[in-house]
């Protein structure tokens, strides 16, 4: 059936793994069999990850004149109503829109009118499945202008240029690491794409491996390339699954049309990439734990020098980028390095993926320039914290980063003011915590996660992190005792600089940021043993507001020790001495009558 206005519609489908978690299958298989029918003016194609991670699954509908509207919250129950309306009658579901191209301040526009989306930049947009929409988009010839018309210098001047650091973490030039790989001695070396990404609230190399495959792919050949290396490998975890899904996919099409293999490109330059699965051990992020683990053995660091760019990978010459870094290099190459120069400030240049998660109003994945302060990613792109809800601190850089205060705000997003706090970049997990977030707890969850994932190879980060944890508990219990605070402080510092490798060096950072920066709750929690954020249980006692209680028994039903008493449509009480302070009772109360002190 025609549109009213004689449009045809493509509508794209959200379907990465965030999308598809959400329910975006059925509305796939609702859009499909819509399409088959015959009856509606529509192509129907997926994409990755939109962002849009709080509204999935999300529908992009594009009119015959490029107008495009989001839609939000989809389901398949949901996708005749928007045909009939929209596609037929072509008037727009406004209450289900998120935004809509002819009004960016509609619904949601600011989250991506803050944004300059280079790596992201085909992420939601292409199928990551068709290499052909990708070079549709100018793919691959960024690769193809190097081989053809660039010396391996030519290419590492370019990326010099740029400033681009390393997105991994440690922000060290991708220039220069590229030259001391080229400049190494060695008859073979190797390009790896470090896809392991472990951190807690991180999903920016996963999202951008399942949206735009071929970026990182075309990245890695201009790297091999640049370095001298004729092998490449992917180490992704193997609990990525439609990543490694869609790689394989990306590769095979590569293969097929000489842009992996012998002499690629028509060129006489051979360049293959082979994907390694790691079993999800987080201490394999670091790269001598990463090249062991492709090496077949157990996946520890070892002590640096040798660095890898002149002994990694079987002892060879051996370069190493995430993935990030590696999805920014052909548009480097595409614009030149002084456009992206342009962009962020004076020692960090570009832009950075965060994944927005935890407490914030709009959790998704945000890429901004550098320069931004952490006040505009988390309010003018995520929109700040929940109605109601003041914000607290925002860790950043995952288990091994910082928890920073509300004073901190104003902070840049730069390498080198992030580092100023005392919590680092990282690879880009950004975990906003509001006034219902226990800072002890905070810090106690990330150490107990450090802690699982020492590898054990050294005695600082295998028995000094288990002491920070057990004293951590003993707050959260009730059990802390003055001196809890001095001891922490004291192992963190030996830690950080007895440990072999950045896993253990930046484990304490968690504590170190929360006790610098909300040293007031540990004392509460020692001196006055209580937590005001009302989280650690043991130091919580759970009341009813008789004057608000109606009596309705929704809570004696959830109760699980049967600490709730009380008649029908009168008050009830809790009995301390059985109550675990499990708070279901909390959250059924329909008039907001149990609290906790």
């Amino acid at each position: 059936m025609t549109s009213q206005n004689g449009d045809r519609y493509k509508l794209i489908l959200g379907y990465g793994t965030c999308g598809i978690a959400a329910g975006a299958t059925p509305v796939k298989e609702a859009l499909e069999n819509a399409a088959g029918s015959g009856e509606f003016s529509i192509d129907v194609d997926i994409a990755g990850c939109m962002g849009y991670c709080f509204r999935e699954p999300v529908i992009e509908m594009i009119d015959s004149k490029g107008n495009s509207f989001l839609y939000g919250d989809m389901t398949a129950e949901k996708v005749e109503r928007l045909l009939s309306e929209h596609v037929i009658g072509g008037n727009a579901i406004d209450e289900w829109l998120v935004k809509k191209s002819e009004d960016p301040d509609f619904g949601e526009g600011d989250f991506l009118k803050n944004q300059h989306r280079i790596v992201l930049r085909n992420c939601g947009k292409l199928n990551p499945e068709s290499i052909e929409e990708y070079m549709e988009t100018g793919g691959y010839e960024a690769a193809r202008t190097a081989l053809a018309g660039m010396s391996c210098e030519d290419v590492i001047e370019e990326v010099k240029i740029s400033g681009i650091r390393g997105r991994g973490g440690a922000g060290f030039p991708t220039g220069m690491k590229w030259s001391f790989a080229r400049g190494a001695r060695g008859d073979v070396k190797y390009m790896i794409c470090n896809a392991d990404e472990g951190d807690p609230g991180a999903f920016m190399d996963r999202s951008v491996l399942e949206g735009d495959p071929h970026s990182v792919i075309e990245g890695m050949i201009i790297a091999g390339y640049a370095i001298g290396a004729r092998q490449g490998y992917i180490y992704c975890r193997a609990e990525y699954p439609l990543a490694l899904k869609r790689l394989d996919i990306a590769m095979d099409a590569c293969r097929s049309k000489g842009f992996l293999g012998k002499g690629i490109f028509g060129s006489d330059w051979d360049f293959e990439i082979s994907v390694k699965k790691g079993a999800g051990a987080f201490v394999c992020g670091e790269e001598t734990a990463l090249i062991a683990s492709i090496e077949g053995k157990r996946g520890m660091p070892r002590p640096r020098p040798p660095f890898p760019a002149n002994e990694g990978l079987y002892g060879k010459p051996t370069n190493i980028n995430n993935v990030e870094t590696l999805a920014a290099i052909p548009w480097i190459l595409a614009h030149g390095g002084g456009e992206y120069a342009k962009i962020g400030t004076e020692k960090s240049k570009g832009t950075k993926v965060f994944c927005l998660a935890g407490k914030v109003r709009r959790s998704g994945l945000a890429e901004v320039p550098m320069g931004y302060t952490l006040r505009q990613v988390i309010y003018d792109v995520g929109g700040g914290v929940q109605e109601g809800k003041s914000f607290k601190a925002v860790q950043m850089g995952g288990p091994s980063g910082g928890c920073l205060s509300a004073d901190l705000l104003d902070t840049l997003v730069d390498y080198d003011a992030i580092t100023q706090t005392g919590a680092i970049m990282g690879s880009g997990g950004m975990i906003v915590a509001d006034d219902s977030t226990c800072m002890v707890d905070l810090a106690r969850y990330f150490l107990s996660f450090t802690q699982e994932e020492s590898c054990g190879k050294c005695v600082p980060c295998r028995l000094g992190t288990k002491r920070m944890l057990e004293i951590l508990e003993n707050i959260c219990e009730g059990k802390g005792e003055p001196e809890d605070i001095l001891k922490l402080e004291t192992l963190a510092e030996d830690i950080k600089d007895s440990s072999l490798c950045a896993l253990g060096g930046t484990a304490p950072n968690p504590v170190l940021t929360t006790l610098k920066y909300f040293r007031n709750e540990y004392e509460d929690h020692i001196f006055n043993k209580k937590c005001t954020a009302g989280v650690c249980p043991a130091l919580i006692t759970v009341k009813i507001n008789k004057s608000e209680c109606t009596g309705c028994t929704a809570c004696v039903k959830v109760c699980p020790t049967g600490a709730i008493s009380g008649k029908k449509k009168e008050p009830h009480s809790i009995d301390p001495e059985t109550c675990i302070r499990c708070k279901l009772c909390i959250s059924r109360c329909p008039s907001e009558a149990i609290y906790t002190e």
